[in-house]
């Protein structure tokens, strides 16, 4: 994981996410999918984003 700073409050696109966590979009949506990764909020029909306290979350649980 890279060191980034985010807001605290918000909302990130996937593209920014994986900048945090540098894997595969397809490796993101699976673990997305099995539960390792935060569910994402659809903001609009065509828009998906995930809250930045859930991005928080799952980096505190990789740092031990």
């Amino acid at each position: 994981m890279r060191q980034i700073h985010i807001n605290q409050t918000g909302f990130l696109r996937l593209p920014e996410v994986l900048k945090i966590f540098p894997v595969s979009k397809s490796t993101w949506w699976a673990g997305v999918k099995s539960g390792i990764y935060p569910k994402p909020v659809k903001l609009s029909a065509n828009i998906t984003a995930w809250r930045v306290e859930d991005i928080h979350t799952l980096v505190n649980s990789f740092k031990g």
